[in-house]
């Protein structure tokens, strides 16, 4: 079965009853530091924990809002439902269902269960049929005729466990109901609902289990304390079930290690398995691949002054080797975003080891610690290795931890400045806290650098009206059987002259190629960097292009603008500038050959929106033939000049 929906009321700083829906996948939750995330996957978590740990149990004097806490205890209200999810059943199951109680029985596709802080647990949503139950169960029973039409008016199962009671003919369908069905429902209304809640429902429901960076394996264990569980300030609970969960995986017995001499077997067992997890980890930890990990067990020996013995113990010790350079190091001597990512799969490796996939994998703040592009490898492993298999809530506030095609799946968690209203969950991405936002528009930003380099051609351009103009005029001139603009070149507007030699810069440093083609410098800071880059052999001076060569306007200035026809561009100026008066081309002044402040004097502005024409050409999505010849030749002329440079 697969969760759909949460909902958390009374929990921390969870103050009124919120409602999020879980993703079939991956469900990301975003939100600043304080906001509430953790309280998300705390509070599912203690739902339902994998394994039985007072940690993960819900205790009200503790996690109930503290601002509430003493007006709860005093009003003796009814026990408050904490936790309520909503699972959708999958087909495998209402089939073995059906297999059960016959056709038409169970009516349900999904269900409810909550929880509450002391009281009993509720099922909702889950409906059955009982005399349809009973119409199947009767008929798989050899009855006489009498006996069955005399018990079969019974239109719930307590009402036909009274007539069988009452009609000895019927004992053994009154055997099979009380033994099947009864001894699990027995404090239900509708047996047949309670059946189905505690003999599949319950068994099925899946179990979570979380994992945060105090999950991390210390690198020296010691046996004692693992034999003996010592819970201390040297060795957390959290390191202590990490730790158990690598000798469960390498299959050692921890008493038979802390009595044996000889540690051979258990060194190799422990290789073995960390064999397998290094293949795993080395797939998605690129930062660096010539790393395994060692392990070697010593015995401390603890003696008083006199030279008595007073305590003897054994350690693991777990060290990585770097196999370039042939020395190791302690675990601990990793950096710690390395101990988090190892120790997860530790711990992640536990959970595959059982062979169910009946698990929600609970994540808080995962790769915290982690470089940049060893997030992106953290985000592929939980998107090609967890999800397929799990269901995946994982809570973060970095950008790199976000995919940006997949906004959906997010959702985000603010913390109300009011005290009385306290955190909130939202499924949609409102701009009610620029905070919380943050990644995500970070992380949007970060796609969009990305997607620019995704060409190893890339033709630099002003603006977005230049990336508008040289894609339609390249479209019209190859609808026609003419030279456009080669489909392997990517077209970058750079946001304005002032960034050229940054882009520049950036995309070479990625080894990509690079051609500018830019409206004529009057920014001479602009120019100068260019030019200091020319010098300094980034990029070659024949591959920096200006609309002046192309244009027949004269002179040393132009725009792309200048390469059309006036007549042809006042129409789009005129259509996209409705709040002026239409211009003409004998409103233009002739001492000045370029188009754009040619228009600025006849509007008497500085400077009007450049997009907004060219957009309007986009939308009129005008076709080769009618556009300018004298047009449609400068452009051809240009982009045969640019094909020739990549």
């Amino acid at each position: 079965m697969k969760l759909t929906k949460v909902v958390i009321n009374k929990y921390k700083s969870f103050l009124h009853l919120q409602e999020v829906g879980i993703d079939e996948g991956i469900t990301r939750i975003v939100g600043k530091n304080e906001s509430g995330k953790t309280s998300i996957l705390e509070a599912l978590a203690k739902f339902n924990y994998f394994e039985d740990i007072p940690t993960f149990k819900f205790d009200d004097s503790f996690d109930f809002p503290k601002n509430e806490w003493k007006s709860y205890q005093k009003s003796g209200l009814e026990d408050i439902e904490v936790v309520k999810c909503t699972f959708e059943l999958e087909d495998a199951l209402l089939k073995e269902i059906e297999a059960d109680l016959g056709k038409n029985v169970f009516l349900s596709k999904e269900f409810s269960y909550s929880v509450k802080y002391k009281g009993k647990n509720v099922y909702s949503g889950v409906i059955a049929d009982e005399k349809k139950y009973i119409t199947n169960i009767l008929d798989s029973f050899d009855l006489e005729d009498e006996v069955k039409s005399s018990i079969n008016i019974a239109k719930t199962v307590k009402e036909l466990i009274v007539l069988c009671e009452q009609n000895e003919g019927a004992a053994e369908v009154l055997k099979h109901i009380k033994e099947k069905i009864v001894q699990h429902a027995y404090n239900w209304a509708n047996l047949v609902e309670g059946y189905i809640a505690c003999r599949y429902l319950k068994v099925k429901m899946p179990k979570f289990w979380y994992f945060d960076e105090y999950f991390t394996i210390p690198s020296r264990i010691s046996i004692n304390k693992m034999k003996n569980e010592i819970i201390d300030s040297d060795f957390s609970r959290e390191e202590f079930n990490t730790a158990k969960a690598l000798f469960e995986l390498a299959n050692i017995d921890i008493e038979e290690l802390s009595n044996a001499d000889s540690f051979e077997s258990f060194i190799s067992e422990l290789e073995a398995t960390s064999n397998a997890i290094t293949d795993e980890f080395l797939e998605y930890w690129t930062t660096n691949s010539n790393l395994e990990i060692k392990f070697e067990i010593e015995t401390v020996i603890e003696k008083n002054p006199n030279n008595t013995i007073m305590s003897e113990d054994k350690i693991l010790n777990i060290r990585i080797r770097n196999t370039k350079h042939r020395v190791s190091l302690p675990l601990k001597n990793r950096s710690k975003g390395f101990i988090w990512f190892f120790s997860f799969l530790v711990w992640f490796s536990k959970i595959q080891n059982k062979g169910s996939k009946q698990y929600i994998l609970l994540l808080d703040e995962p790769g915290l610690n982690l470089h940049a592009s060893a997030q992106k490898d953290l985000l592929r492993f939980i998107e090609e290795k967890l999800a397929t298999e799990y269901q995946v809530i994982y809570t973060t506030h970095s950008p790199f931890m976000i995919d940006s095609t997949k906004l959906h799946q997010v959702r985000t968690v603010f913390d109300s400045m009011d005290p009385k209203k306290g955190s909130y969950i939202s499924e949609a991405i409102e701009e009610k806290d620029s905070d919380t936002l943050f990644p995500l528009q970070a992380a949007l930003g970060y796609d969009i650098a990305q997607n620019l380099y995704i060409s190893k051609n890339n033709l630099l351009v002003e603006g977005p009206a230049d990336l508008l103009y040289l894609t339609v005029l390249s479209g019209a001139l190859e609808s026609v059987g003419r030279k456009g603009l080669k489909q392997d070149i990517t077209i970058v507007p750079v946001g304005g002259l002032d960034k050229v030699a940054t882009f520049i810069s950036l995309l070479r440093g990625s080894k990509l190629n690079v051609v500018c083609l830019l409206d004529t410098f009057t920014d001479q800071k602009g120019k100068q960097k260019v030019e200091s880059l020319i010098m300094h052999q980034i990029i070659k001076e024949k591959n920096i292009r200006f609309f002046d060569e192309f244009s027949n306007i004269g002179g040393n200035y132009a725009d792309i603008e200048d390469l059309f026809e006036k007549e042809e561009y006042l129409q789009w100026f005129n259509s996209a500038f409705g709040e002026h008066n239409d211009i003409s081309v004998s409103d233009l002044g002739t001492k000045i050959n370029q188009i754009i402040p040619q228009i600025n004097k006849v509007i008497g502005k500085p400077r009007f929106n450049h997009y907004r024409p060219a957009h309007k050409l986009t939308q009129l999505a005008w076709e080769s033939k009618q556009f300018n010849p004298n047009t449609l030749n400068r452009f051809e002329k240009m982009f045969i000049e640019i094909n020739k440079l990549f």
